[in-house]
């Protein structure tokens, strides 16, 4: 069988394996794809949180990016850890001169899920000028809705119209740092809204779920799929990994989710 379908992570490090490129490798292979991707920097990090991170020099990641798009074009591309403006800054002229035309998975990965900090508080002006805009769907769960839209207390219908107007053709608002028994996320183009139900599952074992649903949507949109079946598809996929891992244990902290549960 050829490869068909080709998606690129542009993302930070996890040498734990649930998160950032290493998840959305596995999540790309699960659904079908050919996992590529550019390094942005490199958090020291396990199950049990962040202990410090260093970014790789610009000249490294505008390298790894032409190296890619001169010989393997993505059909999709998720974003997730860029950590700061200057990093963000240069993905984002990257893609504007090379990638207007590949639709953008964008994760705006800000903190960690043992609450170490992925992104430089100084760096989230230059995601919603340059980066968000030039994005097709931004993934963000609610705590980093109320950082980049700098408000609480809005109901999830009215933060998702609020992070429309940042540019990004579609928003799918996460509600799995919510309360209640169910796990509800929120697709909108501002036009319509279509709402992603599962149920809530307890479990300690979910390191790196927003990699790994953000990578779904990627390598689903990859795969030709439109952006509602993209997101439906990607959240049965999250959910299912999530409920084949609740029982395992990896690490001492927040463990990994099962990508694989299809197979083993």
């Amino acid at each position: 069988m050829s490869i068909q379908y080709k998606s690129l992570s542009i993302a930070g490090f996890d040498g734990s394996g649930g998160a950032g490129i290493q998840a959305d490798l596995k999540t790309f292979s699960a659904l079908g794809c050919y996992g590529m991707t550019v390094l942005t920097a490199l958090p020291v990090q396990n199950t049990c949180g962040v202990f410090s991170c260093y970014p790789l020099p610009l000249s490294a990641i505008a390298e790894q990016l032409e190296a890619i798009f001169t010989d393997i074009r993505p059909d999709s591309i998720k974003i997730g850890m860029l950590y700061s403006a200057e990093i963000i800054s240069l993905v984002a002229d990257f893609l504007a001169k090379n990638g207007t035309d590949i639709p953008i998975v964008l994760d705006p990965v800000m903190m960690a899920k043992g609450g170490g900090a992925l992104l430089q508080p100084q760096a989230i002006h230059v995601l919603k000028e340059k980066l968000i805009p030039l994005s097709t769907v931004i993934t963000p769960n609610l705590p980093e809705a109320d950082l980049l839209l700098a408000k609480q207390g809005l109901s999830m219908s009215e933060t998702a119209a609020e992070l429309l107007k940042l540019g990004s053709p579609y928003v799918l608002l996460k509600a799995g740092h919510a309360d209640g028994v169910d796990a509800n996320d929120l697709l909108t183009d501002g036009q319509h809204e279509t709402w992603l139900e599962s149920p809530r599952i307890i479990s300690k074992n979910t390191h790196g779920t927003g990699c790994t649903l953000s990578a779904a949507i990627a390598a689903n949109l990859a795969r030709g799929l439109s952006m509602e079946q993209a997101c439906h598809e990607a959240k049965d996929y999250v959910f299912q990994a999530i409920k084949s891992a609740a029982d395992h244990s990896v690490g001492h902290g927040h463990g990994p989710v099962h990508h694989f549960y299809r197979w083993w």
